[in-house]
């Protein structure tokens, strides 16, 4: 990093404890996911509400719709930051509307997921929730920050513009274990929108990419298309890939799925998105528009 990209950080980095400094004049919620947003956030406020002698909780929504391990990730990275954790079950494939796993998917879930952590809070008489939305996350497509907007949930990390490179190294610096973990999205994004879902399906899905991580390979995720599991993998990983091809495509026909294939474009965040037009895009806005 040079000079002026670190004095930039700096500047955004002294906003963020300036900024948690004043949510910490109260007791708090961070949405909680255990990732390294969250969890950056989590450690920034119980680091500034030990000054104020304000709590931190740290809610995490436990769905059938992330990867099991998650939640018990979550737990002993809430120790580590020292704030009291909380889980909230719920059942969203079925409540949040999002069994066709429609384009504005993303907005359903987020309105439903911070609807029922906002009851919590209510009942707990907490004004503050933060959430780990990032600068990045603001210039691809993602129709849950518009439901952020509208429930008045605070983005810490997005209002000071800090990039998800900048909350590595910021989470690096405060010696969280999570600063290189691998973002772990919702497992409805393994497949094309329109698809039916069901946990059947997911949990196939998540079984398999299970499976794939467990040969040590890098960013990886399982996309499903009808029989079709298609593989994306770092570019880096090929080679291991297909050293045990045998294998692999052994395990995920047992799981269910008939054709195995590698995506020679490798492993890219939100590819589901791709077919995604600007007319989409609009037609998603007018959807969710005329929800509220």
């Amino acid at each position: 990093m040079g000079r002026e990209e670190q004095d930039i950080f700096c500047r955004k980095k002294n906003g963020l404890l300036k900024r948690m400094a004043q949510y910490a004049e109260t007791d708090i919620i961070v949405a909680f996911s255990g990732g390294v947003d969250s969890s950056l956030l989590l450690k920034l406020a119980c680091e500034a509400a030990g000054t104020t002698g304000k709590k931190v909780y740290g809610i995490t929504v436990q769905t059938r719709m992330h990867p099991v391990r998650e939640m018990e990730e979550a737990r002993k990275i809430a120790e580590e930051t020292g704030a009291l954790h909380m889980a909230i079950f719920i059942d969203e494939l079925k409540e949040a509307g999002i069994t066709e796993n429609p384009i504005d998917r993303c907005y359903r879930c987020k309105k439903y997921l911070f609807r029922k952590i906002k009851e919590r809070a209510a009942q707990m008489g907490i004004p503050v929730i933060l959430e780990g939305t990032n600068e990045d996350d603001l210039h691809v497509y993602r129709p849950g920050i518009k439901a952020l907007k509208e429930l008045r949930i605070a983005s810490p990390l997005a209002e000071t513009h800090m990039t998800k490179a900048e909350v590595r190294q910021m989470a690096a610096e405060y010696g969280l274990s999570v600063a290189a973990k691998p973002a772990a999205p919702c497992l409805a994004t393994r497949f094309p929108y329109g698809t039916s879902l069901t946990y059947e399906k997911i949990q196939q899905a998540e079984k398999g990419e299970i499976y794939l991580k467990s040969l040590g390979l890098g960013n990886v995720r399982l996309r499903v298309h009808e029989t079709v599991a298609r593989i994306e993998a770092d570019e880096g990983d090929f080679s291991k890939i297909m050293a045990q091809k045998d294998q692999i495509a052994a395990f995920l026909k047992e799981v269910g799925y008939t054709y195995i294939a590698l995506d020679l474009e490798g492993f890219r965040s939100g590819s589901m998105d791709i077919d995604m037009t600007h007319e989409n895009m609009v037609s998603c806005t007018q959807t969710i528009d005329k929800l509220l």
